[in-house]
């Protein structure tokens, strides 16, 4: 494992970076229980934890049913029965909801291409890994775009802890390769996983994630192919 990705494995947070208002929770627990020292503080707890799943079940069902760039706050909140100051206790806009919501999609695959095995964990060829790293993400926004798309919108997938963990794996691989100047290169490589992309290439043109794969696998090979990349 690289040293880059060992300090990308290290971040708390796939989104961390970005949106630390989605891992509010237990320092909103913490300063209700500084508060009140009273032995109601493990039912706050049970309270809060419910709140919580009651908003990201209603997030989720929102994001799917309609385009998530019209998600608001006002609906959240009436759609998981709960008042607009409990839901701004845990987040701060529609956005670091669907973050938390893809957070753990986005964390499994991060597992994957830290400890699983290649061509997408270590162990395989650069321009493999970056092939293999393509249909993982291709699988993850088929199945998860609306949350994709309501969490990563225009500029702002850009600022996300998530993009910074795939900057992180990509630079890793053009090092590997032997890429002597390699971050401008980063985000070209990145820029045909964006959530607008695949929405507009699978929904608008109808292709399938079948060959948008088959293309981005060539793509990455092209990219990264043998021999150094200097």
């Amino acid at each position: 494992m690289s040293d880059d990705e060992q300090r990308g494995r290290g971040a708390p947070s796939a989104h961390s970076s970005a949106h630390s208002s989605v891992h509010r929770v237990d320092g909103l627990l913490g300063d209700l229980q500084a508060a009140d020292e009273q032995p109601v503080a493990p039912r706050r707890r049970a309270d809060a934890e419910r709140n919580r799943a009651q908003i990201l079940a209603a997030a989720e069902r929102l994001f799917a049913e309609q385009d998530p760039r019209s998600v608001t706050m006002d609906r959240i909140a009436k759609a998981a029965g709960v008042g607009r100051a409990t839901l701004y206790r845990s987040f701060p806009d529609p956005a670091s909801v669907a973050v938390a919501l893809l957070d753990e999609h986005e964390r499994r695959l991060q597992g994957q291409l830290i400890y699983g095995p290649p061509p997408l964990g270590p162990g395989a060829p650069a321009g493999e890994r970056l092939a293999a790293f393509y249909l993982a993400m291709l699988d993850l926004l088929e199945r998860h775009l609306p949350l994709a798309l309501g969490a990563e919108t225009g500029a702002a997938r850009f600022r996300t802890g998530a993009y910074g963990f795939w900057r992180v794996h990509v630079r890793t691989l053009l090092v590997d390769h032997g890429v002597e100047d390699p971050d401008p290169m980063i985000d070209i490589a990145l820029s045909p996983l964006a959530p607008e992309l695949f929405q507009f290439q699978r929904h608008e043109l109808g292709l399938s994630t079948e060959r948008i794969g088959r293309s981005l696998s060539a793509f990455a090979r092209q990219l990264l192919r043998s021999g150094h990349g200097n």
